[in-house]
């Protein structure tokens, strides 16, 4: 299941990406993580992994381990979901207008045959919205910085 959220934030790249580098930071502008923990020594680069407890429907319900497979600063930080949920997260920057156009993608998938899929399908919406909220956060935060 692929879901993807654009949105215009009115800072150059460079202060975007200082914003989503902050691991511990990010479950203040995430929507559905209630926290987010570093768990290797290094803190930027491939191989960073880090553990986040995620909300589904608003429930704290699952802990899962991301891995950086991909890092550009400040362009583009890829994550492999590790846990329960397999896929990619892909978070692009690139300059528009005087400020950074981010756009978030998801390509998840569940390890159960069909119902995984299915699940997936009907929680997309929620996710995309989620994800178009988070975005909307992160530009009010980095606004006030």
């Amino acid at each position: 299941m692929r879901v993807e959220a654009s949105r215009d934030i009115s800072a150059p790249p460079e202060r975007v990406w200082a914003s989503i580098e902050r691991w511990e930071e990010q479950s203040r502008w995430i929507r559905d993580a209630v926290w987010v923990r570093v768990l290797t020594p290094e803190r930027e680069g491939l191989g960073v992994r880090v553990r986040v407890l995620n909300r589904v429907l608003l429930v704290p319900l699952f802990t899962e381990q991301l891995e950086v497979t991909g890092w550009d600063p400040p362009r583009r930080l890829e994550m492999a979901h590790r846990s329960f949920v397999r896929g990619t997260g892909i978070w692009s920057l690139r300059p528009a207008d005087g400020g950074t156009r981010f756009t978030w993608t998801e390509e998840l998938s569940l390890p159960i045959p069909l119902l995984g899929e299915l699940a997936l399908l009907v929680y997309r919406p929620f996710l995309r919205r989620l994800m178009r909220g988070s975005l909307a956060n992160l530009q009010r935060l980095v606004a006030s910085t």
